[in-house]
């Protein structure tokens, strides 16, 4: 069975930074592209950023470009998101994606921006 599992999460103040990690089982990793989303309260889920199977590919939604950086490293079944120079607004709590045929989605990680 595929399983993803989010960690990373917590409280971090304004411009802080943190790394999400989804640890994937059950799939062969490496063919697969990963995402990352999120929902804030009272929000729908919004796509985050996207990485291509190779690694060679990444799309970022407008809002976290040039702050977040996804990557994966594959003998690890690991994908990462880096979030740097973190706003309130990116409060939220963080998925991980896979579509294996349906989708498959982590319980998620809840990372908190404030002062």
């Amino acid at each position: 069975q595929v399983q993803l599992v989010e960690s990373g999460g917590g409280l971090v103040q304004p411009g802080g930074s943190l790394r999400l990690s989804c640890a994937a089982s059950g799939l062969t990793f490496n063919r697969y592209a990963m995402s990352w989303y999120r929902q804030a309260p009272g929000k729908e889920r919004e796509l985050v950023a996207t990485i291509a199977s190779t690694g060679g590919s990444t799309n970022y939604a407008d809002s976290v470009k040039g702050r977040f950086t996804i990557s994966r490293d594959d003998a690890k079944n690991t994908v990462y998101v880096e979030m740097n120079s973190l706003k309130p607004e990116d409060t939220a709590v963080y998925y991980c994606k896979v579509w294996f045929g349906v989708g498959y989605w982590g319980k998620g990680t809840l990372v908190t921006v404030s002062s």
